[in-house]
């Protein structure tokens, strides 16, 4: 009934007519389907190879120590069935991979939602998705995260600091040649750690098994989670979704306010550099959306000569218009750890001189722009 009252009866009834597929079912995934399901859609499929373990229940939407052991699909249903017995369920406990593929897309579902964490397989499930015109919202990153306030869903062209999100975006862009189309729930929060060794509550080193089954392939190390985080994707992926199957036009905020064409106009300075200085610009190792981390995150939209600068708002992108990037070390292809924003006048002066001759001659600013490169190669 609130449903009704929210989207209307009609749409209410399309919500309800939808099938939906969700491949993955842990921290994002269970909590994705949990809501798909309190929302009435008509019908789920639900694909993950795993089991429930421990360590899944500080993020699972329904499991509970009773599931321990039990196929993640297999819990859902079972615990889905109590909550709304007239949706069909479908539960598949196995690995989503070439050979399945065909079988756990079919039946002409209106969304698929990627649930999935490893690389390999997300990329695979995208691009299987776009290949049959089949809608599809992908989930990135969601470990080592707090801050519930910079969750956001946008175009993968347009996502940004994730780092899972990332490497689909170049593989995608490399295999696939996809570049765009593909709605990304993501966090503009930086990871506040990596990937660890699996160790136990004690400190010492754990068993793998105790938290996921291990296949060939896929990682045997994990990230630390705080369990809201993942929900909170989960969440928000089956709002989209929800609103997207019952006709609710909803327009995302966008990540950032600023001019794109701007970071596209110093990309194309970049390559027309790389051609009058090398002869070609093969090299060039970033594109559009590398420039503009490059540009906004690490230079701050500053020359790397004059990072004290006050200049803000239209002050500062008039000083833009001024700048280009250039290889900080001749030597190095012009990658985001070799990079640096100066002006015209100042990039012709230090494409003339040398990495070693500035440490020698301003050990002050080469140590600082040694540091900032640095930050980049972290994140990249």
């Amino acid at each position: 009934s609130r449903n009704v009252q929210f989207f209307g009866l009609e749409g209410q009834k399309r919500v309800q007519a939808s099938f939906v597929i969700v491949v993955g079912l842990g921290g994002v995934g269970s909590h994705a389907a949990a809501m798909l399901l309190r929302s009435g859609v008509g019908k789920l499929r639900l694909i993950d190879f795993d089991q429930v373990s421990l360590s899944s229940l500080n993020r699972h939407a329904v499991a509970t120590r009773d599931d321990v052991g039990t196929p993640k699909a297999v819990c859902l249903k079972e615990h889905f069935s109590r909550i709304y017995p007239e949706c069909v369920i479908e539960a598949c406990s196995e690995l989503f991979d070439e050979s399945s593929a065909e079988d756990l897309l079919s039946g002409s579902p209106d969304f698929v939602l990627d649930c999935i964490d490893n690389i390999d397989t997300k990329v695979f499930l995208i691009a299987t998705c776009k290949k049959k015109s089949l809608r599809v919202l992908s989930a990135t990153g969601a470990g080592a995260r707090a801050d519930p306030t910079r969750v956001r869903i946008a175009d993968i062209c347009e996502s940004s600091i994730d780092p899972l999100s990332r490497a689909v975006r170049h593989r995608l862009r490399r295999l696939h040649g996809i570049e765009s189309g593909v709605p990304v729930v993501f966090s503009m929060e930086r990871p506040k750690a990596k990937l660890l060794p699996v160790n136990g509550v004690d400190g010492q080193e754990g068993n793998p098994s105790d938290y996921q089954q291990i296949v060939p392939g896929f990682r045997v190390r994990i990230i630390p989670v705080l369990g809201t985080i993942p929900a909170i994707f989960g969440q928000v992926m089956a709002s989209y979704t929800i609103a997207k199957l019952a006709g609710l036009q909803v327009e995302t905020e966008p990540v950032v306010n600023l001019d794109v064409e701007h970071y596209a106009v110093l990309h194309r300075r970049l390559i027309e550099r790389e051609e009058l200085l090398y002869g070609t610009a093969d090299a060039v190792e970033v594109d559009k959306e590398e420039v503009a981390y490059v540009v906004r995150e690490l230079w701050r939209g500053k020359s790397a000569r004059n990072q004290d600068s006050h200049d803000v708002g239209r002050g500062m992108w008039r000083s833009v218009n001024k700048l280009t990037l250039t290889r900080w070390d001749h030597k190095q292809p012009p990658s985001v750890s070799n990079l640096i924003l100066l002006t015209f006048q100042e990039a012709e002066k230090h494409e003339a001189s040398s990495v070693e001759e500035i440490k020698e001659q301003e050990p002050a600013f080469y140590a600082m722009v040694t540091e900032t490169l640095n930050c980049g190669k972290k994140e990249f």
